[in-house]
């Protein structure tokens, strides 16, 4: 894996490169620093190197890549790109569709765009598209990235004070614009998405400035995309990409073992790992995902609408129990809470424990007591303390870490009923908030994104603005006041330490991704934090991975 370099030596590495094509304009097919095909025995996709096809298998399908009804961001990555380049979730992230971010005051910054770059449909990417972007996340419908301009942060207004210069207002202090929201937000071309009423609606094959282009996609079937070979970072070292998308669990390892794929990009499980990597043509490669396992509490019910009783909850599960079992200790217990503890943006002293006793004597005091002898507590009233917990059938980790939580549970007077359902109920179940408790995974821009952690307290996915919360609406009002960036993350910190000690969302653990592939055929794989090794940094010529990518 690389380590991410000065962004000086970025530069001179670019400057190099367009000096090279410049020098081999005469062929406009060739990757920079193309050598000949790998000799036999050899493993391809050496140090740019060009490969004709990749088969990446999918293991769920997010729609045509319109980002307001679906999104995978490393499919999203491969097609757009950002200002600033790869993701909030590194100390500091690059310029990358912008030359440069300076912050004027407390609410307003300056960004100087790029210029020379262009839209897949040979259209000129201006300033222009800048601003209509962020005016349309802000002022539209919600997507993934619009509260990093509509509410966490408000930008309240875009100007252009030239036209390769955008001028931002925030109305509140904004002091990490550069290092979150610029980094995180995907920009659109006006010139397509001026005339879209609906954005919910558009089910064109999307235009971007990526390095790669989405030519044809079947739902439920398969993506293809081919390389932008104009890419402004580099022709892509790639020259297609073919995703089919395979949900079945068995079905994508099966087609590695023969094949069919060349890399899945649902992680291999614990106990297929060794089969993988006795196979002479495979390698497995560990990554450290931003992400985490969680147990989701429904804090619109009683008794989860009571602080006390959500510790208790967290109090009586044993994560290290759940993962030495279920991930045969490959992976990491829970103990560090939410969120993620690799972010650069976590309290590093978070702790959630494991307290049965503690979590006993909690419910005592709330009065929540076995009055019939049968093993489980009950109300006041003589309601049990009875749940349901739902959990999707294509995950048959979570399923077994299900049927640990129902026996932790019952240890301290809680009964749980597991309940499978496919994944069409769970999306539904999620929407609707229709459940008591729910397993599922949420990943870097939940976990590792300090303006999300916000949003999600205020979005319903953590709480619901709507619904009191004196303690965290201080200490998010604090939050939004503060102008230096040390000073509000020490704020965060405080709002981190108050959500573990009463969560809605208990971590079960924080899984280690290791990815199968074959070497044979790519051997270029890096880590971009949050993304794992299937993302287009992967893909790009050596000098530009070495800057952007994890060692």
């Amino acid at each position: 894996m690389y380590t991410r370099k000065s962004f000086g030596l970025f530069l001179s590495y670019l400057l190099v490169l367009s000096v090279f094509v410049l020098g081999c304009q005469s062929n406009q097919n060739a990757a920079p620093g193309q050598a000949d095909a790998p000799k036999n025995g050899e493993a391809a996709g050496a140090a740019n190197q060009t490969v004709p096809e990749l088969k990446i298998g999918l293991p769920s399908d997010a729609g045509p890549l319109n980002i307001y009804t679906g999104n995978i961001d490393y499919l999203t990555e491969l097609v757009f790109d950002k200002l600033f380049s790869p993701s909030p979730y590194v100390e500091k992230p690059q310029p990358w569709l912008a030359e440069s971010a300076q912050q004027l005051d407390d609410v307003t910054w300056v960004v100087k765009i790029r210029s020379g770059i262009k839209w897949h449909d040979g259209k000129p990417f201006t300033a222009e598209d800048v601003k209509f972007t962020y005016e349309y996340y802000r002022d539209g419908p919600a997507n993934r990235h619009t509260h990093h301009v509509s509410e966490v942060p408000h930008i309240s207004k875009i100007e252009l004070d030239d036209p390769s210069t955008v001028r931002f207002t925030c109305a509140y202090a904004c002091p990490t614009l550069e290092r979150i929201t610029f980094a995180d937000l995907p920009i659109l071309p006006k010139h397509i998405w001026e005339n879209v009423q609906n954005p919910r609606k558009y089910t064109d094959l999307p235009i971007g400035t990526g390095p790669y282009k989405l030519v044809e996609y079947k739902a439920d079937q398969y993506y293809k995309f081919e390389a932008n070979k104009d890419y402004f970072m580099g022709s892509p070292i790639v020259d297609n990409l073919v995703m089919p998308v395979i949900k079945d669990p068995t079905a994508i390892f099966n087609a590695l073992r023969a094949g069919e794929i060349d890399i899945s990009a649902r992680p291999v499980p614990a106990e297929l790992e060794a089969s993988f990597q006795n196979q002479a043509n495979m390698k497995v490669v560990q990554t450290a995902p931003l992400s985490l396992i969680e147990l989701k509490l429904n804090y619109e019910k009683a008794p989860f609408n009571q602080e006390a009783f959500r510790n208790a909850m967290s109090l009586a599960v044993d994560r290290q129990a759940i993962t030495d079992t279920v991930l045969l200790g490959k992976g990491r217990p829970g103990l560090k809470g939410y969120p993620h503890p690799d972010s650069p943006w976590t309290n590093p002293n978070l702790s959630t424990p494991y307290d049965v006793e503690k979590a006993k004597a909690v419910m005592d005091e709330l009065k929540l007591t076995d009055q019939n002898n049968d093993g489980v507590r009950e109300t006041a009233d003589g309601k049990a303390l009875a749940f349901s917990l739902k959990v999707p059938s294509t995950e048959p980790a979570w399923i077994r870490a299900a049927e640990m939580l129902k026996e932790q549970y019952a240890k301290v007077g809680i009964k749980i009923n597991v309940e499978v359902l496919d994944s069409g109920t769970m999306a539904t179940v999620s929407q609707t908030r229709d459940f008591d408790l729910v397993i599922g995974t949420i990943g870097a821009h939940g976990v590792a994104d300090p303006d999300q952690f916000v949003m999600s307290h205020r979005s319903s996915y953590l709480w619901n603005k709507k619904i009191p919360y004196p303690a965290m609406d201080e200490l998010t009002k604090q939050w939004m006041a503060e102008t230096s960036v040390d000073k509000r993350k020490e704020i965060a910190f405080k709002m981190q330490e108050l959500f573990n000690k009463q969560p809605t969302s208990i971590v079960l653990y924080y899984p280690e991704e290791k990815f199968a592939y074959n070497a044979q055929k790519f051997d270029q794989w890096v880590e971009s934090p949050g993304f794992g090794v299937i993302n287009k940094f992967s893909l790009l010529p050596d000098g530009v991975k070495k800057a952007v990518a994890k060692e």
